[in-house]
């Protein structure tokens, strides 16, 4: 790359008008309301993302961005005031620069000034994409007393090493100050993750100092959210493209795909960015949101990845340019899911299937079945199971679910026979590949062995006889897909949907 290609900072806007989306405001003028913990990629294309578009309406919420313990993103950004930029991946590649980080910090290296950050009176949101591990929660989905980092945070006098400690840390300076506490938002995809967030603080603070406990039991707030929208890793091509494209270098840009959603339950005090005006959705009921999510978008993709692997293909967006494929998961979305649960009144329950079918077809989206198909036993009972019972309880079709189960059965098998070449990536493998090793091929055996997997199939499925049945008579039709009679020709899908 040329040294003679100017870097990305503010000075350099006015250069780029008309070239690609700008901050609609004047970043060097926004003051910071947000602190962020965890600034992976994902924040940077969605939390940041929403709040630099609320920037256009005003108010000071500008982003202090807070690692844990990693410099990189500090290094690559503060030479560039925070700037960076974000290509939206479609059928056409679309460039913004991102304006709403204000300010980049490392614990491990600046713990003080982090601290006083988080104490502000000024700091009125912290929100966080730390990963399910970041909350130290067992699995009851409490906090962990005895994880090591929690031990070592509750010690007198120390330098957190973990996101509820340190913020336990802040809201103590806070409540001696009597600075009423910042609400806390929770954007990793966790179920019920403002409830859990919000209890482990509080078991946590118990603790240290019973009165804080009080105190943010009456006074904390801790909105459950549900995040989506595809980010892939920042590859070395995506700076060359921006450099060769528009003609600037930028040390660390990313890329998501166009669609992007943002649910928060509507808890949040008055005092908040304009994120409602720019597509983020209130809520009273972000489960309803989180269940049509599973089903009529991971439901569909685990058909897809349990399903293309059988026949051979490597991408969603390979699956979909199946018309065979692309007609199944479409019917199943239509007859035996978008039926079987109440939406919420804020979602358009056809356009959000419509949209999600798009997100399947872009070509700039290379999202591997293999990957979806992983952890089966854990992702299935979450995401078709549920949808099986309810349809089995309202008489509805359960024909095409057993099909996507069906198939995940063969995908077992067929794993079994790649072995060692290609691992089952599943914590239950080697029970699966057990199973698998003892199937004939003769479908009502087969499925008993499986269903047979308590770990696996929940009582009520296993004692259903019309699941049973349906469910022999689906692997029964796939069954060929494992033979070597060119079951895999588009002739055997378009007769076999």
């Amino acid at each position: 790359m040329s040294i003679d290609i100017p870097r990305l900072e503010p000075a350099l806007l006015k250069q780029l008008q008309g070239k690609l989306k700008l901050p609609a405001y004047d970043p060097s003028a926004v003051g910071i309301g947000i602190v962020h913990i965890g600034p992976g990629a994902f924040f940077r294309a969605h939390q940041a993302w929403y709040t630099d578009l609320a920037l256009k309406y005003g108010g000071d919420w500008g982003i202090s961005v807070v690692s844990m313990r990693s410099s990189d993103l500090a290094k690559a950004l503060i030479p560039q005031q925070g700037l960076y930029s974000l290509a939206l991946l479609d059928n056409e590649t679309s460039y913004q620069v991102v304006g709403s980080i204000r300010e980049l910090l490392v614990a491990a290296e600046q713990y003080e000034q982090v601290l006083q950050r988080l104490a502000a009176p000024t700091s009125h949101y912290v929100t966080l994409t730390i990963t399910e591990k970041g909350y130290c929660l067992n699995a009851l989905g409490e906090l962990d007393l005895s994880h090591a980092d929690i031990q070592h945070d509750l010690e007198p006098n120390v330098k957190a090493r973990s996101a509820i400690g340190l913020l336990i840390q802040a809201l103590e300076l806070r409540f001696a100050a009597n600075v009423p506490p910042f609400v806390v938002v929770s954007c990793d995809n966790l179920t019920d993750n403002g409830h859990k967030l919000k209890n482990a603080l509080i078991t946590f603070a118990r603790q240290k100092q019973p009165a804080l406990a009080n105190w943010l039991e009456q006074q904390l707030l801790c909105p459950c959210t549900m995040v989506d929208s595809i980010t892939p890793a920042t590859d070395v091509e995506l700076p060359k493209q921006l450099a060769s494209e528009l003609g600037y270098q930028d040390s660390w840009p990313i890329k998501r795909e166009k669609f992007c959603q943002w649910v928060i339950e509507d808890i949040l005090p008055a005092h908040r960015p304009a994120w409602h005006q720019v597509g983020v959705t209130y809520t009273q009921d972000v489960k309803a949101f989180e269940k049509a999510k599973l089903r009529l978008l991971n439901a569909p993709h685990s058909a897809l990845a349990y399903l293309g692997t059988l026949f051979g293909l490597d991408t969603v967006f390979d699956a979909m340019q199946q018309s065979a494929l692309r007609a199944f998961v479409t019917q199943l979305a239509q007859d035996e899911i978008i039926g079987s649960f109440h939406a919420p009144a804020e979602l358009d329950v056809a356009q959000y299937s419509q949209d999600i079918f798009q997100r399947f077809d872009n070509p700039a989206i290379r999202h591997l079945l293999a990957q979806i198909a992983w952890d089966g036993s854990q992702k299935l009972p979450m995401r078709v199971f549920p949808v099986i019972l309810d349809n089995l309880a309202a008489g509805r079709s359960i024909r095409l679910l057993c099909l996507v189960v069906a198939s995940w059965m063969l995908f077992i098998r067929l794993r079994a026979r790649q072995q060692p070449d290609v691992a089952l990536v599943d914590p239950l493998a080697k029970v699966l590949l057990d199973t698998a090793a003892g199937c004939s091929g003769e479908a009502v055996a087969d499925t008993a062995l499986f269903l047979a997997l308590s770990a696996v199939f929940p009582p009520a499925l296993q004692q259903s006889e019309q699941f049973q049945l349906e469910l022999s008579a689906a692997y029964q039709r796939l069954s060929p897909v494992l033979t070597p009679t060119g079951a895999s020709s588009a002739s055997f899908l378009q007769d076999l949907f």
